[in-house]
């Protein structure tokens, strides 16, 4: 089960955080009223782009076994608040893990991040050493993507047809029929049936596309190397065999960061939590165990 927090980020904007665990038993202690992590190690993790905490479901189950495992929907996503006038910068996402972790008491913390949440990850790491122990980046290229990224994602996001009348219509387009699909995938069709929410037409995103297009744009244009430089934790850089991130710039990207870990998943795409969630396990657990 998932225990729902609020907590403040910059700016004053709400954003949920769920613990996960299970129901505590009669008599039992609560971990998660323990002073300041004081009791299980955290771990906090934070969703990509158009995701939200609960595509971490699976594994903050297993982590909850050992970790006081939290997991965040980001400004603009999931529970989190959507105000039109908020900022959607690079320093507002990072602002929030920041104040996150600090109003949850979770620091010193490891930060599994996929995508966007992997480079807020870094970039917090980096800013702030002495609240991250430990970093696990899944997925998120460091270099700049262009102008012509930005504009394939306005596209795209024009391509979808929506409303959708029912979530077996969301599943299909986006695990089959979305141009962008290179073969049917249906965990993709259930990581975006995962973001959508019925309205009084039909399924729509629970977020709002030009919010996420105000979100991206603050990085594609730019490089990330000296953030990821800066990184002082041992990081673990995860890609998935058919992801974005490829071989080449995740070995650099290791040969960058002082303490860097490399491992892919077989079989996976971009979603490579989603795609392959045993092998991603796999993949993470042994670094998670030298964590402590």
């Amino acid at each position: 089960m998932a225990r729902r927090i609020d907590v403040t980020g910059t700016d004053g904007v709400r954003l949920a955080a769920w613990e996960f665990g299970d129901p505590q038993k009669p008599g039992g202690r609560d971990r998660s009223a323990t002073e300041h992590g004081t009791g299980a190690p955290g771990v906090l993790l934070l969703h990509g782009l158009m995701g939200r905490a609960s595509h971490w479901s699976a594994t903050a189950r297993w982590l909850s076994e050992r970790h006081r495992a939290v997991a965040l929907d980001q400004r603009g996503h999931g529970r989190s608040a959507k105000p039109p006038g908020a900022a959607f910068t690079r320093e507002a996402y990072v602002e929030d893990a920041e104040a996150a972790l600090e109003q949850l008491g979770l620091a010193p913390v490891v930060l599994v991040g996929h995508a966007m949440g992997a480079l807020t990850g870094w970039q917090l790491a980096a800013k702030r050493p002495d609240l991250v122990r430990g970093l696990i980046i899944c997925d998120m290229r460091a270099s700049a993507l262009g102008a012509a990224s930005q504009r394939e994602w306005a596209d795209w996001f024009r391509s979808w047809p929506l409303p959708f009348a029912t979530l077996a219509d969301v599943r299909k387009w986006f695990g089959e029929d979305d141009p962008w699909v290179e073969r049917p995938s249906a965990a993709r069709g259930e990581f975006y049936a995962e973001v959508m929410q019925e309205s009084a037409d039909g399924w729509r995103p629970v977020f709002e596309p030009e919010q996420m297009l105000k979100t991206r744009e603050t990085w594609v244009y730019d490089a990330h190397w000296d953030d990821l430089s800066s990184v002082r934790c041992p990081t673990l850089v995860v890609r998935g065999l058919d992801g974005e991130l490829g071989r080449a710039e995740a070995q650099e990207m290791v040969r960058v960061l002082p303490h860097g870990e490399y491992a892919e998943v077989p079989d996976a795409g971009h979603l490579v939590h989603y795609d392959q969630p045993r092998a991603w396990r796999a993949a993470i657990e042994p670094f998670l165990d030298r964590m402590g």
